[in-house]
């Protein structure tokens, strides 16, 4: 999951963001998984795993990128 930070910058004197991954759990399996159905639902899961990471990475990238954007333009120095 993207969180957002926010630090203050001695230099340019103002408030700064800064975004970065959290790890969440997405699925708690209860009891046994047996049998074909159970990979099919693993690998499921799995898929679903990596396009969340390769969407909150892409949140965090260009979260920071707007960010940093947005701090040249407030930064005199």
């Amino acid at each position: 999951m993207p969180q957002t930070t926010l630090t203050y910058d001695e230099q340019c004197k103002i408030q700064t963001k800064h975004m970065t991954l959290r790890p969440e759990q997405l699925v708690v399996f209860g009891g046994g998984c047996y049998g074909e159905g159970c990979l099919y639902a693993l690998a499921a899961i799995g898929i679903v795993a990596a396009a969340s990471v390769v969407v909150s990475g892409s949140i965090v990238v260009v979260g920071n990128v707007v960010y940093w954007l947005e701090k040249q333009g407030q930064c005199a120095i």
